[in-house]
């Protein structure tokens, strides 16, 4: 059997697979013909007269299953390179006209054969995964490299269901998807490997995401006032809610003033008695006086009579 009539045939049976019903109950045969299709020799030819290209796409759209969803979309890259928009020039494409035949028949063929490659291209183009939206506000616009590891695809859909949220995104909004490919490449390039500070910084992004009291992180990264590097890099106090770092910021301030206080003037208690006045208006400071096994010792102000003294 050829190879135009193997992906024929392969077409014809994904085909009948291209409903969401058959495409999610023959999970395991259509994702058995998508890997059939990853070992041929494509050409620009058999994609041109087969239009399988558009068929495998259908199958993305309509299949539900995560490993015959990547299976298709990386086969469709694959197919992209044909294209003399990505390389410059097809690759295998029709062997050259016979020599015998006349200048004038060779240059009408080649015409309309040139004609008809372009508009089966522009099919195939057309049938892949969308591009990206050309304006991203201020972020890089090139694709996220493909990847077929588990967790790498795990983080990245995690990342994407946080952004996309309720549904419903804010206007001038760059495609999620998009997005989140994009920064899970951006964390996997720092550590470069999927263990645990990988996944650590992945969680604390699709946490701050998620958080319905922090609108202002999501709204500002889909619409591009937060570059993907950025994101990649923040620490939590930066993706903080503005009223956590209202909070934090009183709390810091609190903090310095208590030690301030008791640096100063000693930290105020009832629960000790001045041993000259018998009164309990008596403040303390502690400090390390001998060894650092040694307990600290407390230094006591009786607010009254003024009397100082060590309590051990």
């Amino acid at each position: 059997m050829s190879l135009q009539n193997k992906v024929a045939d392969i077409q014809k049976r994904l085909e009948g697979m291209s409903s969401p019903n058959s495409a999610n109950s023959a999970q395991g045969e259509v994702l058995d013909l998508l890997k059939a299709l990853q070992e041929q020799d494509m050409n620009l030819d058999i994609l041109s007269s087969t239009r399988i290209g558009m068929t495998v796409n259908q199958i993305r759209k309509s299949s539900d299953d995560k490993e015959v969803i990547s299976t298709a979309k990386n086969l469709i890259r694959k197919w992209k390179k044909f294209l003399p928009e990505n390389d410059g020039s097809p690759t295998n494409s029709t062997p050259k006209h016979d020599n015998k035949r006349g200048a004038a028949d060779s240059d009408s063929d080649g015409s309309s054969s040139k004609k008809s490659k372009l508009d089966s291209k522009k099919d195939i183009k057309q049938s892949s995964t969308p591009a990206p939206p050309a304006s991203r506000g201020g972020q890089t616009s090139f694709p996220a490299a493909s990847t077929t590891d588990a967790v790498r695809i795990k983080c990245r859909e995690l990342l994407f269901t946080a952004m996309k949220a309720d549904g419903e995104l804010p206007d001038g909004s760059n495609d999620p998807e998009y997005l989140a490919e994009r920064l899970e490449e951006e964390i996997f390039k720092e550590f470069k490997n999927t263990e645990i500070k990988y996944k650590n910084r992945v969680r604390s992004r699709v946490a701050n995401l998620k958080d319905f009291k922090n609108p202002d992180l999501r709204l500002n990264f889909l619409t591009g006032s937060i570059s993907i590097s950025r994101m990649a890099k923040m620490t939590a106090e930066e993706m903080a809610s503005t009223e956590m770092k209202k909070v934090r910021e009183q709390f810091v301030k609190d903090g310095i003033n208590d030690s301030q206080l008791a640096t100063v003037q000693g930290t105020k208690t009832d629960l000790l008695k001045c041993n000259k006045c018998g009164k309990r208006d008596v403040t303390y400071n502690q400090l390390q006086t001998r060894s650092a096994d040694e307990p600290m010792t407390t230094f006591c102000l009786c607010l009254q009579c003024g009397n100082r003294w060590k309590f051990c």
